[in-house]
């Protein structure tokens, strides 16, 4: 397998107040590590108002020689600049100091009705300022009775690939997130989620094979300190996109252990 350098991101959704975002990233990053451990590039998802509280901590924490932890948004929007009420531009994203992006992410798709047509060209907006994007795909439970998985998220795949093509993933990250698996306690077994995840490395495959070896493709969907390890050992998971654990920071930090 190539050695891909694991990702263990933490997703804090639309939770919890300013003090409590800085009291997590507080925790988390005063962990301290062996330099050379080989430890996972950990990234941090607080909601828009928190991003620059957050960034302070991390700061601080790293200029302190404690465990480095990235910064990132949760959405971003699909216009440059202008008259967008309401919208967060990837340049301001960069200003903020984040350094990754979620697109795509299942309850955008869902609740606010985002087309793979949108999600692609936010994944362009975000790559356009230096964001690396992490494109979210999965199917729900009904698609995924219906047999229709590879359907579903090669055709989340392909709206970005056409529009950005293979190589738009030299700098992006991939995630894997079963609708049915996300803050239902239900975890696709580490079995499933390797064929979804072999399925989508293999579809960029197609088109550049070098590209594909490196991608990081990382498993979304109930991760826990209990199930971790279990799911980050398959070949081509290459590590998490936490929601719910990642809001306990030890718990949090038992799965980026578990790496």
């Amino acid at each position: 397998m190539t050695d891909r350098r694991r990702i263990v991101a933490g997703n804090w959704k639309m939770h919890g107040s300013l003090g409590a975002a800085r009291e997590l990233a507080g925790a988390l990053a005063a962990t301290a590590h062996e330099p050379g451990r080989g430890l996972p590039e950990v990234i941090v998802f607080p909601p828009f108002p928190h991003l620059d509280a957050v960034r302070r901590v991390l700061e601080d924490a790293e200029s302190a020689g404690t465990l480095a932890v990235q910064l990132g948004a949760q959405d971003v929007s699909s216009q440059g600049e202008g008259a967008h009420t309401g919208d967060v531009s990837a340049g301001m994203l960069a200003d903020c100091g984040c350094s990754h992006v979620l697109v795509g992410h299942s309850e955008r798709r869902t609740a606010f009705r985002e087309s793979d047509e949108l999600v692609a060209t936010k994944f362009q907006r975000a790559a356009d300022q230096g964001l690396i994007p992490i494109l979210c795909v999965g199917e729900t439970l009904r698609e995924r009775e219906a047999e229709r998985t590879g359907e579903i998220v090669l055709r989340q795949l392909a709206a970005v690939m056409e529009l950005c093509g293979a190589g738009g993933f030299t700098r992006a990250v991939l995630a894997y997130e079963p609708v049915w698996a996300i803050g239902t306690g239900h975890t696709a077994t580490p079995e499933q989620a390797q064929e979804v995840h072999a399925l989508l490395r293999g579809e960029i495959a197609r088109t550049d094979a070098k590209i594909s070896a490196g991608l990081r493709i990382l498993y979304g969907g109930s991760v826990n300190g209990a199930n971790a390890a279990a799911l980050f050992a398959q070949p081509d998971i290459d590590g998490g996109l936490v929601g719910g654990a990642s809001l306990d920071a030890k718990e949090f930090l038992r799965i980026i252990t578990a790496v």
